[in-house]
């Protein structure tokens, strides 16, 4: 029982991390998709998005490609002494990566629903973009940040298929949820993912029920 604790823990404190690591581009990818027009806009919205129409395993493929030791990013990451996969860093990559596009599509959504009048009137006042962002435009959609929020978070514990490729599957390292059910599975330990299946469909529920609740509410409606 001890493991089956041991795993959670692991599995939603990288969740918590990667949540962190994804929102702040997510909400600035948001943005910059619903206010700014500029080349390549189309492409940049499309890559975001892959992850959630790709199989995650090609997803993981194309991070073990770009993290390996000859891949570009793994390349750089060797030379300044950091080793990525196949360590907690490497879950939290993947998570991060998968979770992303769920955060953007929210945070969107949100934007979207903004009334420009008030960013218009507060650069009238003198605000410059960044305070307009932070103190009217980030603001008014910050439930559906939140949402966008819970809703990666809950996609980053349950993630599977890229964590496998670049983090595999090391006890008490980066054997997540999702990892440890198909292990417990494949050597015929029944009841430990059989429990670790009730811990990820409570911790799912609980997510996806926050985050209808947080972004339910219109954003021209709130005060």
């Amino acid at each position: 029982m001890s493991s089956i604790w041991h795993i959670t823990g692991l599995t939603v404190g990288l969740a918590f991390v990667a949540t962190l690591v994804m929102v702040p581009p997510g909400v600035l990818l948001a943005w910059l998709l619903v206010r700014r027009q500029f080349p390549g806009k189309a492409l940049v919205e499309t890559l975001t998005m892959l992850p959630l129409v790709m199989p995650p395993v090609a997803t993981g493929l194309i991070l073990l490609k770009l993290m390996g030791r000859r891949g570009p990013i793994g390349r750089f990451l060797s030379s300044a002494g950091i080793e990525v996969l196949f360590t907690w860093k490497a879950v939290v990559v993947a998570m991060a990566v998968m979770g992303l596009p769920l955060v953007v599509r929210a945070a969107r959504a949100g934007f979207e629903q903004v009334d420009r009048r008030f960013e218009d009137i507060a650069a009238t006042l003198g605000a410059g973009p960044a305070r307009v962002f932070l103190t009217v435009s980030l603001p008014l959609a910050l439930p559906a940040v939140v949402a966008g929020a819970v809703l990666g978070f809950s996609r980053a514990v349950g993630e599977f298929g890229a964590t496998v490729m670049i983090a595999g599957s090391l006890p008490g390292a980066t054997r997540t949820l999702a990892v440890a059910i198909y292990t417990f599975t494949e050597t015929g330990q029944d009841r430990d993912a059989a429990l670790l299946l009730g811990v990820s469909v409570a911790i799912a529920f609980a997510a996806l029920w926050a985050a209808n609740r947080i972004g339910s509410t219109p954003v021209n409606s709130r005060r």
